[in-house]
């Protein structure tokens, strides 16, 4: 059976008898670490392993087209200043992993949509001139395949930052959803142009928000039922067409107020469910949402740092869910440079060793 298959029957609730082993990645200090302690300096995480990615994704880019071009306002040795491609002026630092400064944004209120409007729309020139050759990749990797379904928030976040979209939800929601039916239209068109070249359909439609912090949500779910739902509504809609049943979600932090709404606008696969400092729990959104509720993800990923006993003992807490299906475990995001990779193997191996 290959991992794509196990990761359907787990996802389907048909019949299985271990989890998929798979390998997302560490943060580039992580692997500094790792190559210290042993591991190869050329190594394939994933062959070194002996754990796959956790997916191929297929898919036409749905973003900014054309982008816009990066300007440099400053560059010392230690940080740059510049104009990124997505029209936003951010801080970044050169000499460590870091999440970029913002300092402007050229999408700033609702006067400034028609700039970034005019590059959300279909366009022949997205399609890559080789994507039957991704297609068959991805086809031929025995992984699980999603296909990209783009971000009707957390792109938006992005190019206006948290402020200016907090106003622009109160003050200007016709451009809100203006905003969020130009992305899912785009998405749809997406979504034709690759699945019809497919021989088999993707498992999966996945996209990206990253809307919460450690507190919550930055919308409201009633902002999110009037003027986001109708997106998603419609990117499952397109999927159900052609035959993928499940849409998925990658949003890091405090999402549980969001859940409800989500799976009412179709998405029914949520990753990597951030356990955090609010301890989120994968078992109690089972217990509260079903199995129409998938999870791909649901390991603190911190446990890795602390130790074998740790690592048993929150793999111990997700059995129940790991043998009742429609859950997938993965670390809840990229590998933490407090983990040696004698424990990581470790939490490797327990998953490798698993039986139902």
């Amino acid at each position: 059976m290959t991992t794509r298959e196990l990761w359907q029957n787990i996802m389907f609730y048909r019949e299985y008898d271990r989890m998929p082993v798979m390998h997302w990645k560490g943060w580039p200090e992580t692997r500094d670490r790792w190559i210290s302690e042993g591991m190869p300096e050329d190594a394939d995480e994933n062959e070194y392993f002996n754990a796959p990615y956790i997916w191929s994704a297929v898919g036409v880019p749905v973003g900014l087209f054309p982008l816009f071009e990066e300007e440099v306002i400053e560059e010392t040795e230690e940080y740059k200043i510049f104009r990124a491609v997505d029209g936003v002026v951010q801080k970044a630092w050169l000499k460590k992993s870091n999440i970029p400064h913002y300092i402007d944004f050229t999408l700033k209120t609702a006067r400034d949509w028609d700039i970034y409007k005019k590059r959300l729309q279909p366009n022949p020139g997205r399609i890559p001139p080789d994507i039957e050759q991704h297609i068959e990749k991805a086809e031929n990797s025995g992984l699980p395949i999603c296909i990209g379904t783009g971000s009707m928030m957390g792109w938006i976040r992005n190019w206006m930052g948290v402020e200016n979209m907090a106003y622009l939800m109160y003050d200007d929601q016709d451009v809100f959803s203006d905003m969020v039916d130009t992305i899912s239209n785009l998405v749809c068109w997406g979504i034709n142009q690759v699945i019809p070249k497919m021989k088999t359909k993707p498992d999966f439609g996945m996209g990206w928000e990253d809307i919460a912090g450690s507190t919550g949500p930055f919308v409201s779910p009633s902002i999110f039922k009037k003027c986001v739902a109708p997106g998603y509504i419609k990117i499952r809609n397109k999927l159900e067409e052609c035959g993928v049943k499940l849409l998925g979600l990658d949003s890091d932090g405090k999402v549980e107020p969001l859940i409800k709404p989500w799976l009412d606008a179709g998405v029914n696969l949520q990753f990597p469910i951030e356990i955090g400092t609010w301890n989120a729990n994968p078992m109690l959104l089972r217990r509260t949402y079903g199995k129409e509720l998938r999870i791909f993800g649901g390991f603190n990923k911190l446990v890795l740092e602390k130790g074998r006993k740790a690592i048993d003992d929150e793999i111990e807490r997700r059995l129940p869910l790991m043998k009742e299906g429609g859950f997938v475990i993965l670390p809840d995001h990229l590998i933490t440079p407090g983990t040696s990779l004698e424990n990581y193997k470790y939490y490797l191996d327990r998953i490798r060793n698993l039986r139902f």
